[in-house]
């Protein structure tokens, strides 16, 4: 029977401080790496990519990376996700790789790649590659700066994975209002926001009156993700690249950073920040 990786794996340290050296027990978090691969009517099964991550909703990291690749665009068109159990797998393998199976053809242009935890665009063969075409925001939602200030808290609670290893990136999607869909973490930031982005997707969540929570900076391709999926507001507790701020710009989107202690930068599309607790209201309807 094949063993299904855990997110954390337990380890002995040396513990060495001013006064003592200790042997104890501790528990890292789990890297291993994840195949995907993509099945669509009338095609052979092809190799979408690997990606190295934490265990853990995989389902859920594939469809979210598919989904910010352009792969296939809506629920409907993902036919099932699955662990591949092909005959040449090894045990330990088994559970490391996963097969997409879409309703629908896969978007023009698609192609392989290989991706790390550490990176959202590893494995492009130019810049010109790079981008991901999103649709712009195009909303007068608002939220309450009150409900971004509690954003990384509530996502630290989450973070359960985290509180034992101090070693996960986190990324959470919350209504517009401050309720909490989603949490996921990962050894890889842009996995966990693909995560996030995949159990919306699953689930059927509508995300387009939603605000992305990380618990890091944001690059650009963390404002890509956003937007493929229709987020209009994202809130982190570092700084934004130049390069993400000039692309909220460009598409609608609304980032904060430095959100803590009581203060908080927003870097574009500010009047979507309100300063009062009333809840947001879309003016276009």
């Amino acid at each position: 029977m094949a063993r299904r990786p855990g997110p954390t794996r337990r380890v002995r340290v040396l513990e060495l401080s001013a006064d003592k050296a200790q042997r104890r027990e501790d528990r890292l978090a789990t890297e291993e790496p994840l195949e995907i691969r993509l099945d669509a009517p009338g095609l052979p099964i092809e190799r979408f990519g690997i990606t190295m991550r934490t265990p853990g909703h995989d389902f859920e990291l594939a469809a979210g990376q598919l989904f910010a690749e352009q792969v296939f665009d809506a629920r409907e068109d993902l036919r099932s996700i699955a662990y591949c159990t092909d005959a040449d797998l090894s045990d330990e393998e088994e559970f490391n790789v996963v097969t997409v199976h879409l309703s629908t053809q896969p978007a023009v242009g698609w192609q392989a790649r290989h991706v790390s935890s550490a990176c959202g665009v590893c494995g492009k063969e130019s810049v010109a590659d790079v981008a991901v075409a999103a649709s712009d925001i195009r909303t007068d939602l608002e939220v309450a700066a009150s409900v971004v200030a509690e954003a990384p808290t509530r996502l630290r609670q989450g973070q359960r994975v985290f509180a034992s290893t101090g070693g996960l990136h986190a990324a959470g999607i919350f209504t517009l209002d401050g309720r909490l869909h989603v949490v996921r973490e990962d050894v890889g930031r842009h996995n966990a926001v693909d995560k996030a982005i995949g159990h919306c997707l699953l689930e059927g969540v509508d995300m387009t009156a939603s605000m992305l929570c990380v618990s890091g900076r944001v690059a650009y391709e963390i404002v890509q993700k956003a937007a493929r999926a229709g987020i209009s507001t994202i809130v982190a507790v570092g700084a934004p690249s130049s390069l993400a701020v000039d692309v909220a710009e460009r598409i609608g989107a609304t980032i904060v950073g430095f959100v803590r202690d009581d203060r908080m930068v927003v870097y574009s599309h500010a009047d979507r920040v309100s300063h009062t607790t009333t809840p947001p209201v879309d003016r276009n309807d």
